[in-house]
């Protein structure tokens, strides 16, 4: 018996804004559509924030542009998201009609809604909404990501009765897509499953995913948990790649596609992907990873 799931996005942005160097803007527009290729529907491609802070997605314009031709041979496009910290950064998006999704990390934690884009609670939520205006009327889809929803090492007030007034705030303001996010990668398997089911009862007529940051080896079990807590959308990036720049620790990658695809497969789970699909873009995932460490160590010698 298989039993289908609801989304799996893939995440090469997040994979790629805390690697050291530049990676040029045509082996990116490749790799986009090597995911297209391989079957991935939903896919969160650029981020539209200053170049000053993260200088790998200077260039979110020029890819989405080079992309545009791939996109524009297919009867069903697939979902692109382009991640927002601003209003600039939401007309950047807004003028490419490529990018079908806009995406916000709001943060519950005070220290790192500063470190990522210096807003207040109140300004934060101010973009919230105008977000949410600005979707609607372009016809473009918006995704609020939690940030800091599994906790955080900040020793701030945290709590699931704070993520859960989080949820019913978005859900009155209009926000009909949330994925809850381990920003930090601190999350256990027990916390992930507790936290989803302790707000998942209040988010009816909202689609809720997890955004998970996990070393390998935790991988698989944080991902059971959600899914058995009800989870039936979860991001994730090739090689498990990725993490915050801006959460002051170090990097702890995000949930690995490959492990996700067998995870849910041996509860019998249709992602709609298969490894031998995923072989070629896991080995192209690892030549850019390689290259970008061995630029870095050329820049350093």
């Amino acid at each position: 018996m298989t039993v289908s799931i609801t989304k799996l996005i893939e995440c090469p942005r997040d994979a790629w804004q805390g690697l050291p160097n530049q990676i040029p803007t045509e082996t990116k527009i490749g790799y986009l559509r090597e995911l297209i290729e391989a079957g991935f529907r939903h896919i969160d491609a650029v981020s539209f924030v200053s170049p000053k802070h993260v200088p790998q997605m200077a260039d979110s314009e020029e890819v989405m542009r080079g992309l545009a031709g791939a996109l524009g041979h297919m009867s069903g496009p697939p979902e692109i998201i382009g991640i927002v910290v601003n209003e600039k950064g939401l007309e950047r998006a807004l003028a490419l009609p490529g990018v079908t999704t806009i995406g916000y990390p709001y943060s519950i934690s005070a220290y790192f809604r500063r470190a990522n884009a210096n807003m207040s609670r109140e300004e934060s939520r101010r973009l919230v909404v105008r977000l949410q205006e600005a979707t609607q009327a372009a016809r473009r889809n918006l995704v609020v990501y939690i940030s800091m929803a599994f906790g955080n090492p900040y020793e701030e007030p945290w709590g699931p009765e704070i993520v859960a007034d989080t949820l019913a705030w978005l859900k009155e303001t209009g926000v009909r897509c949330v994925s809850l996010a381990d920003t930090v990668g601190t999350a256990t398997p027990k916390a992930v499953g507790d936290l989803y089911k302790a707000v998942a009862a209040g988010a009816g007529g909202t689609e809720l995913g997890v955004h998970l940051h996990s070393r390998r080896e935790g991988a698989a079990e944080k991902v059971l948990a959600a899914y058995e807590a009800g989870c039936r959308r979860f991001d994730s990036a090739l090689g498990g790649l990725g993490g915050c720049p801006f959460a002051g620790d170090e990097l702890v990658g995000n949930i690995p596609t490959e492990i996700v695809v067998e995870t849910l497969q041996s509860r019998g789970v249709e992602t709609g992907l298969d490894l031998a699909r995923l072989g070629p873009v896991l080995e192209l995932t690892e030549r850019i990873r390689a290259m970008n460490a061995r630029d870095a160590a050329e820049r350093v010698n």
